[in-house]
């Protein structure tokens, strides 16, 4: 394995540049404790895979809240107030139509649309911040092309630690692994 020296990136012997190091765990549990030995260690770029959610696992990772619902919130005020300026502006500037004798600026009339379009923009807001902060859509993976890792949809737990993490060193982080309890681990090219 060689390391390139000024872009610190790991290839093989046979050229091929590695992904990362994935480690199969036995049990939830493992993976859990796998995980909380990876956080402490300070890892910042690897994940964890299982083929349900497990309890816990969040703050096993060191994973922080999202700021998705306060850009939902914003998209969706958003909304809310632009609709009811559009309608204020069309209805007592642009073009003043008297609606059930109420004056031109009645909010009572505007509800409808306003919170139709504070909806909508939350919506919208949801959908396209959940996919940029998860750095969606990724057609392919290189874990894809491991046979191994595609059990970890069915009964297999898995921990992949990148090589584009600043304490990733190949032969290190098989140590880590090996030293929380894996039982088996594989390089990852991409």
């Amino acid at each position: 394995m060689q390391i390139a020296a000024s872009s610190r990136v790991f290839v093989t012997d046979r050229d091929e540049k590695i992904y990362g190091v994935l480690a199969e765990f036995a049990t939830p549990a493992a993976l859990y404790h796998a995980a909380e030995q990876v956080r402490d260690a300070g890892y910042s770029k690897w994940d964890t895979f299982s083929p349900f959610p497990i309890h816990g696992m969040e703050e096993a990772m060191g994973i922080k809240r999202t700021i998705l619902p306060v850009l939902v919130a914003i998209g969706g005020f958003s909304g809310a107030g632009l609709g009811f300026l559009m309608q204020s502006w069309m209805s007592a500037v642009d073009y003043k139509m008297v609606t059930a004798g109420q004056p031109y600026l009645a909010w009572q009339s505007f509800v409808p649309i306003t919170f139709e379009l504070g909806i909508l923009l939350s919506a919208f807001t949801c959908i396209i911040g959940m996919l940029a902060l998860n750095g969606l859509p990724r057609w392919n993976h290189p874990l894809f092309k491991k046979e191994r890792f595609l059990r970890s949809s069915d009964d297999k737990y898995f921990v992949c630690i990148e090589a584009a993490d600043p304490n990733f060193h190949p032969e290190k982080t098989r140590a880590l692994l090996e030293k929380a309890g894996a039982t088996s681990i594989e390089l990852v090219e991409e």
